[in-house]
């Protein structure tokens, strides 16, 4: 019976997650299967993969065949690894101590760099926010200082409404009551000059 090693879908439309599973090939995709060896979650960034990579060996050794997505997700997890040092171990050419010692290096360097993208991506996205924060700013300043000088037109043709047609002198009087002063003094002259007149 020809085993694959692929992926079930589960979960739903847009939002997928995937059982890596040992199947006979010919059944379906969403059929019946041997045994489940893990999960894979591609919505989530760096995905989500949890695989038992001593199952997942043992059916490679037995013949079973991944198909391309899962050979990556077995090569990611460090099972097609395993399986190359059990093999080197059944040819005697490494020590069973030997084969863990380089696996759980491997895992070491493996682990240091996923641990190096998600600090990567969590420092992204706090640039990412700082910008947008700072960007946010710049424009409801921007709206402010538009909205101050707006007002400051208003503010002036509202004084220049309440002084038309009264202009302040030097002195901080009306120019009208000096004009009227003014005519006031002329036409007292004027009598009076009249009145000289008349007594001539």
């Amino acid at each position: 019976m020809p085993v694959k090693i692929r992926l079930q879908r589960h979960g739903k439309k847009g939002k997928p997650y995937f059982w890596i599973i040992a199947a006979d090939s010919r059944s379906k995709r969403d059929g019946k299967f041997l045994e489940k060896l893990g999960f894979y979650n591609p919505t989530t960034n760096p995905a989500q993969i949890d695989l038992d990579v001593d199952s997942a060996v043992k059916w490679l050794q037995n013949g079973a065949q991944p198909t391309d997505t899962a050979r990556a997700i077995l090569s990611y997890k460090g099972a097609l690894m395993k399986n190359h040092l059990a093999g080197g171990v059944r040819k005697g050419a490494l020590t069973e101590e030997q084969a863990e010692a380089k696996f759980n290096e491997w895992l070491e360097s493996k682990k240091g760099a996923i641990d190096h993208k998600k600090a990567s991506l969590s420092e992204a996205k706090e640039k990412e926010k700082a910008e947008k924060l700072a960007a946010e700013k710049a424009v409801s300043e921007k709206r402010a200082a538009e909205a101050a000088a707006a007002a400051a037109p208003a503010e002036e043709k509202a004084t220049e409404e309440n002084y038309e047609g009264a202009a302040v002198t030097e002195e901080g009087e009306p120019e009208a009551n000096v004009t009227k002063e003014v005519e006031a003094e002329t036409a007292e002259e004027a009598k009076a000059e009249e009145k000289k007149d008349s007594e001539a």
